[in-house]
């Protein structure tokens, strides 16, 4: 087998998607993580509470497959509203470092219309090297 599925446990099922896949070689994929607990209720907080929660979800997928949040070499972002994120630097600042600490990957943004969950107002996908 060439890839492995990630998946935490206790999480509902994901449906039409992974959210993980390992490769034999150590790279984990991680899709697009909304601000939706493992029971996929959204958590209240509007952009930051959706925020923490993606990077909680990132960090759980990771765990899940053997590592740490330190081995995530990039994120790409998905926001759909720029004022938003530009206005609330400090909170944003402050809930990444709750979850990522003081590790920084390579990081792009990248602002979108709309996402698929109408609730979601951010998205956050990852790429984690595992030894």
């Amino acid at each position: 087998m060439t890839h492995r599925i990630i998946h935490p446990e206790g999480w509902l099922p994901a449906k039409g998607y992974a959210n993980g896949m390992l490769t034999r070689d150590g790279v984990l994929h991680i899709g697009g993580q909304i601000g939706w607990d493992e029971s996929k209720r959204f958590v209240s907080g509007g952009f930051i509470g959706q925020m923490r929660q993606a990077l909680k979800n990132i960090a759980a997928i990771v765990e899940a497959a053997g590592g740490e949040v330190s081995d995530v070499t990039r994120l790409t972002w998905f926001v759909t509203d720029k004022q938003e994120y530009l206005a609330h630097q400090s909170e944003i600042g402050a809930a990444y470092r709750e979850v990522f600490g003081k590790h920084f990957p390579a990081m792009s943004m990248v602002v979108v219309k709309e996402l698929i969950e109408d609730e979601a107002v951010v998205e956050i996908e990852a790429t984690a090297h595992l030894s």
